[in-house]
């Protein structure tokens, strides 16, 4: 009975929404409307009248009194005449048509495409995305159904499904190599919301932006692609090592025993580096500044190359190949 007697004084329908609401159904008792009520729509908002699972009739922004005159279709389906009085049998749905931003998408599970440049990859990628609900039908017919009402979270999850799919699609027809999407990351973004929209129109929703802020290799691919990088930083082989002899002449002169012993010193180190790189990699050998250095006492210059290995700056291939060559002199 007290139902009853509230739904005649519903003569006010409005919505304040909430941040991240998109859809919400006016919950009236019987779903019973009063012929004359009052319909209050506001900017970035619409009101649709379902009636059997129809869309009957929409209001935009505005102040709306709800009389069958100002509801054609929906008083030509329920056969109302024009004075009729009772009461609207229907749902309001009120819809949020404002841009929802700021939110995330990622990939759950690498994609795999196939690269120009390194064949089979497994990629993964993140960024951000907004979207709007721009077809009213659509939504509420596929989405909105017979629920009370649809946030954007609990749509993400959707959304980012179709959003991944999207990104399998648009990253393997691209053509584009890994190593240069970052230089084509806004052709990319464009490529992949051309599919996100596609996905989204099904649903009544539309992507506003769509961007894509990294493109990223398993680790164990991005630790191999960073060796390979590594080795065109040094760049010619013959400069590295010029560069190591210096730097070896410099710690020489700067030990406790400096001066032209020091600085003497240094050079031997750096020609015998040099010389054994050169030589383990078919290499002409440096020249060396000081022709003594090459008459030095084979087993003090094995004692030297050990050293170098144990620093790290000769292999041990070089260093036996070396080594059995200063032995063969003694012999």
């Amino acid at each position: 009975m007290f139902d009853f007697i509230r739904k005649q004084f519903v003569d006010v329908i409005e919505w304040l929404e909430q941040p991240g609401e998109l859809a919400w159904r006016v919950p009236f008792a019987d779903r019973e409307i009063q012929h004359g009520a009052q319909l209050t729509v506001r900017e970035g908002q619409i009101a649709a009248f379902v009636n059997e699972g129809r869309i009957a009739d929409y209001f935009g922004p505005g102040l709306h009194t709800l009389e069958t005159a100002n509801l054609p279709l929906l008083s030509n389906l329920m056969n109302w005449d024009k004075a009729f009085k009772s009461p609207f049998k229907s749902d309001v749905v009120f819809l949020s048509l404002k841009e929802q931003h700021g939110l995330k998408w990622g990939t759950a599970q690498p994609v795999t495409v196939r690269d120009a440049e390194f064949g089979a990859l497994r990629l993964r990628a993140f960024g951000s995305y907004s979207f709007r609900v721009s077809e009213v039908a659509p939504f509420v017919s596929r989405v909105m159904g017979t629920l009370a009402g649809i946030s954007v979270p609990s749509l993400e999850p959707q959304l980012r499904a179709a959003i991944q799919t999207a990104i399998a699609t648009a990253l393997g027809g691209s053509g584009i190599a890994f190593l240069d999407l970052a230089a084509n990351q806004q052709a990319l973004s464009d490529r992949i919301k051309l599919e996100v929209d596609k996905a989204f129109a099904q649903w009544g929703l539309t992507c506003l932006s769509f961007y894509v802020e990294s493109v990223s290799l398993p680790d164990e691919v991005q630790a191999h692609l960073d060796k390979a990088s590594s080795m065109r930083v040094l760049g010619d082989l013959g400069n590295y090592t010029r560069f190591q002899a210096a730097e070896a002449i410099e710690d020489a002169a700067n030990q406790d025993g400096g001066g032209v012993a020091g600085i003497g010193a240094g050079v031997a180190a750096a020609t015998a580096l040099g010389g054994a790189m050169a030589q383990g990699l078919g290499q002409a050998t440096i020249p060396a500044t000081a022709p003594a250095v090459t008459q030095e006492d084979p087993l003090a210059m094995i004692e030297k190359l050990h050293r170098l290995v144990t620093l790290g700056a000769l292999s041990q291939q070089e260093f036996d190949a070396k080594k059995a060559e200063l032995l063969a002199r003694i012999r």
